[in-house]
């Protein structure tokens, strides 16, 4: 791009200084010849020179990546091909070419990458699918040649016999072709990769295995993923509850963490993170603890942590008395309705500022969640309305601060509809006019508000009290608003 803006500016000065009379045919021979000795003699040697290929010795083991039994036991059986070549060979087995990892971001892919490097004690190189992407045609095809060449010489220099490629972000390099119809630049580096991967031979002198991550796996171009390519796909998902119990036990063996601390409590309320995430949850939880000068970090740290994480930092801004006072009726009746339907699943109520949210609950369930029923997601929705008609009922009427609310609504909504839960049934939703839609969304939301208000009619005086001490404390754990609501009660 900025090389696009280079040309069109130095176009548009010559042009400018030929209509004023001067001539700039020498100075504009001069430019073109040295584009042209950059282009096709330097830049190619940046390309032989291994321009973006990062090459290291990796000390990440199996056992440093916690949360994803499954996905390093599949990827240990798909390597023992390169550790038991001549078994395979015995028994007629074509050596193993491509392995893709695809999961979300911040699950692992990378460490499991090196991981399989230190496990096969192979050479590693790495490099991210952007590296080959450039708008001058045969650039990126070189970049590919020569990470294969630079491969087998790292095996020989070594003195291993096999090494491992690892292609970050393999959804750029290896897009649909086709799909990037400005210039053929895209389909031409793939194809060069895809010669490439077929030319692994085990009677190379060295075996080179193609690793892979992405997390758009359907981006990927149908000839990488067929049989001799990219032979075995894993999965690594997010981790589940004993999954992220495993990894906050990894990222704390170096942390002086208090006696009593319960990291099964922080694994169980941080459903949905990767192991990114929890490795940000114990340095967030170290930094507050060195702000608070304390020499062991506690589960309050580690609480706090998880909410930075999730929402941000704390903001300064300070809300008018009025404001506060209608943040917390509007988190007060979130977390009264999240224990009326859903009870114990309230884990903090606040109304400090993190982020973008004035207020928050925060939720946690009973178990990991995968599946969800219609009641579920309704006690979801009603949930998510709460907060707006606390407002409605203690001071008539809503404010702006419902927006994200309602969105979390009809994304909800959608889920029913596209599960053939509501009154439509089964159906193609896609084929629904925008009026049929919204009809049958407004019809579930109004049925939904009616119960909702009807459950914070029921608890308007809890929902007084719980405001009344929210306005004070402005944070109360979820053991401790359900002690409130039960004295109430």
């Amino acid at each position: 791009m900025k090389y696009d803006i280079l040309i069109g500016v130095s176009i548009g000065v010559f042009a400018f200084l030929m209509v004023l009379g001067y001539n700039v045919l020498p100075i504009g021979l001069l430019i073109v010849t040295g584009f042209l000795v950059w282009k096709f003699v330097i830049s190619r040697q940046l390309v032989k020179n291994g321009n973006g290929i990062a090459i290291s010795t990796t000390g990440v083991d199996f056992e440093d990546i916690g949360g994803q039994n499954v996905a390093k036991k599949e990827l240990q059986e798909a390597l023992d091909f390169l550790l038991y070549s001549d078994r395979m060979k015995v028994l007629g087995i074509r050596p193993l070419k491509g392995i893709l990892l695809s999961g979300p971001t911040g699950t692992g892919k990378t460490l499991l990458a090196k991981a399989a490097a230190r496990y096969t004690n192979s050479t590693f190189l790495s490099v991210s699918g952007s590296e080959f992407v450039e708008m001058y045609a045969g650039v990126g095809a070189e970049r590919v040649r020569s990470l294969f060449r630079r491969a087998r010489d790292m095996v020989r220099k070594e003195k291993k016999t096999s090494a491992i490629i690892f292609i970050d972000e393999m959804d750029i390099l290896g897009a649909k072709r086709g799909s990037n119809v400005s210039h053929h630049e895209y389909d031409q580096t793939l194809n060069q990769l895809l010669i490439e991967m077929d030319g692994l031979k085990m009677d190379q002198g060295a075996h080179i295995l193609v690793m892979a991550a992405t997390n758009r796996p359907e981006a990927l171009d149908d000839a990488l993923l067929r049989p001799g390519r990219f032979d075995r796909q894993v999965k690594v998902d997010l981790p589940d509850k004993e999954g992220r119990l495993a990894i906050l036990k990894i990222h704390t063996t170096n942390k002086p963490i208090a006696q009593g601390t319960r990291l099964e409590e922080i694994a169980h309320e941080t459903f949905g993170f990767s192991g990114a995430h929890l490795e940000s949850v114990t340095n967030e939880a170290a930094i507050l603890a060195l702000r608070e000068e304390a020499n062991e970090i506690t589960e309050r740290h580690l609480r706090e942590a998880v909410e930075k994480v999730m929402l941000g930092e704390k903001l300064d801004r300070k809300p008018t008395e009025e404001e506060i006072r209608r943040i917390a009726i509007h988190e007060s009746g979130h977390a009264i309705l999240a224990e009326s339907v859903r009870p114990n699943s309230v884990s903090q109520v606040s109304i400090r500022s993190r982020g973008n949210a004035l207020g928050y609950v925060r939720h946690y369930p009973k178990d990991d969640q995968y599946l969800y029923t219609q009641a579920m997601l309704e006690e979801q929705i009603m949930v998510a309305l709460a907060g707006a008609l606390a407002e409605e009922q203690l001071l008539g009427a809503r404010s702006t601060g419902a927006a994200g609310d309602y969105e979390q609504a009809l994304n909800l909504v959608e889920k029913i509809l596209q599960s053939g839960m509501s009154p439509l049934g089964v159906t193609d939703i896609s084929r629904l006019n925008a009026d049929q839609r919204q009809s049958v969304t407004k019809d579930i939301l109004a049925e939904l508000e009616e119960r909702t208000m009807k459950i914070i009619e029921e608890n308007k005086e809890s929902l007084l009290k719980i405001t009344e001490i929210l306005t004070t404390e402005e944070t109360l754990n979820g053991d401790i608003l359900r002690t409130y609501l039960k004295s109430i009660a």
